[in-house]
């Protein structure tokens, strides 16, 4: 399989013709609704974890600051590991079943750590939890139930799902942990993973059948090219860096939030607030960086007051009104860049690179959790909480220089093509679609029956390209 792409200038513009965007159907929907509530449930006992561990890990053996840390964030390294060849696996032996034995791994991990009375065990538990990464399986197999057309949808439904589950991670945590302890928490992660398994074959569809979605999931033989760019790299270490800062951070910051006068069982009432304020004010800077062009000023911008928050906590943690107003904007920075990164990457992504893209940006993100909470640890253990603080406006510093002179992604839209059964030769149906005006790449892959396409949507005839690949 060949791709042709180039950049390409014309000076009269083509108005757009698209068809309207069709709506999921009843199957699609209750696919969609089925993984996201897999993705999300395994997600929100990953991180309810987060705001409470540090508070109680007094009461197992063995723990030190660097111990705690790294039980916070060991989940990060085998999922880091695992997940895309576990998509791979998926490939070959089926979607279902590799999604069934990450929920059983994840149930196992849970377990561990449920019965744990050692900091060592726990840590064996987080292993064993992060070892079961479905991620690159689920999307997959999300691909797999929804049509092109409409596919974009089903995996907004997921994301969605996974934001709201860090922000109930958030008010949960304590909440549980107050009434049946974190060994509780463990208990629920567990049957949150068994529900997960009985979603999987009651309420998910078994597809028709299951083939390589080059813009939803990795192909190895993609990797060389997507570790080659600079600029995807960059948003990679730029993931990286985020999740460091949020996983260092949960290392102590339960414990400034104790120290500033609010006992552990009412942590939820800072945390509520917090999240509520923080989910509507990252929209205008949304809107600043994705409709007005805006990426790179949203980019230095919320760095630069990640690391003013992170130096806030360090000078003035000890007031509770102080810690709520600089987590109302660490977690609204959280949230923006959660949504901006993963869409920059998509417009730097290559026509049909994009799943090889996300796989390796999503890796780079464990990596960071598990750093996070190694680094977090060690800090906290030798030179005090406010440490921990100081290291992320190290990386905050470290980020700014790694964007400044960073090329931002062009605006370019993704299309994906359904090719006519039995198109013609692959090469020269790429240089006719080339040859259309707003078509900047071009991937025919005829395995699949699509093109993938990287495209000017503002002198894009949608309809015309519909006409020649049908009469291709």
């Amino acid at each position: 399989m060949r791709s042709f792409a180039y950049q390409k200038q014309r000076p009269v513009a083509v108005s757009q013709t698209e068809t309207p965007s069709p709506s999921l159907s009843p199957t699609e929907r209750r696919a969609a609704a089925g993984l996201a509530a897999i993705f999300s449930t395994r997600m929100l006992g990953l991180f309810m974890i987060l705001p409470v561990f540090a508070l109680y890990a007094h009461e197992l053996a063995g723990a030190t600051p660097l111990m705690v840390g790294l039980a916070i964030g060991a989940y990060g390294l085998t999922q880091a590991l695992l997940q895309i060849p576990l998509g791979l696996l998926s490939d070959r032996i089926g979607r279902k079943p590799v999604i069934l034995g990450g929920l059983l791994l994840f149930a196992v991990g849970s377990v561990v750590a449920a019965l744990a009375d050692d900091i060592h065990w726990v840590i064996i538990g987080r292993v064993l939890q992060g070892s079961g990464a479905i991620a690159a399986a689920i999307i997959a197999l999300t691909a797999d139930l929804t049509r092109e057309e409409v596919r974009t949808k089903g995996m907004a439904a997921i994301g969605i799902s996974v934001a709201l589950s860090f922000a109930a991670a958030l008010v949960l945590g304590p909440v549980l942990a107050r009434w049946i302890g974190v060994s509780g928490i463990f208990w629920v992660t567990a049957a949150l993973a068994v529900a997960g398994m009985v979603l999987l074959y009651t309420l998910v569809p078994d597809p028709e059948r299951s083939q390589l979605h080059r813009d939803a999931q990795p192909a190895l033989d993609q990797l060389r090219g997507v570790l080659a760019d600079p600029t995807l790299v960059r948003l990679d270490l730029a993931i990286f860096m985020l999740h460091l800062t949020m996983v260092s951070l949960f290392v102590v910051l339960p414990l400034s939030v104790e120290a500033a006068g609010l006992e552990a069982v009412s942590h939820w009432r800072l945390y509520l607030p917090v999240v509520l304020l923080a989910i509507p004010a990252m929209v205008p800077f949304i809107v600043l960086a994705e409709r007005r062009g805006r990426a790179r000023e949203v980019l230095l911008g919320s760095v630069i007051a990640l690391g003013t928050a992170l130096l806030g906590f360090a000078l003035f943690g000890q007031s509770l009104w102080v810690l709520g107003a600089l987590l109302v904007v660490v977690f609204t920075i959280f949230n923006l860049l959660e949504a901006v990164l993963p869409s920059l990457v998509s417009k730097r992504a290559r026509a049909g690179a994009k799943g090889t893209a996300m796989g390796v940006f999503s890796s780079a993100q464990f990596v960071g959790a598990f750093l996070g909470g190694v680094l977090g640890g060690w800090a906290h253990e030798r030179f005090g909480p406010d440490a921990v603080y100081l290291v992320g406006v190290l990386v905050s510093l470290a980020w700014v220089a790694l964007l400044t002179g960073m090329r931002m992604p062009e605006d370019l839209g993704r299309r994906v093509l359904t090719l006519a059964p039995g198109a013609g030769d692959a090469a020269a149906l790429e240089r006719r679609l080339l040859a259309e005006p707003g078509v900047r790449e071009v991937v025919v892959a005829l395995d699949e029956g699509v093109a993938y396409l990287k495209v000017d949507s503002r002198r894009l005839d949608w309809a015309r390209l519909q006409t020649l690949s049908a009469g291709a």
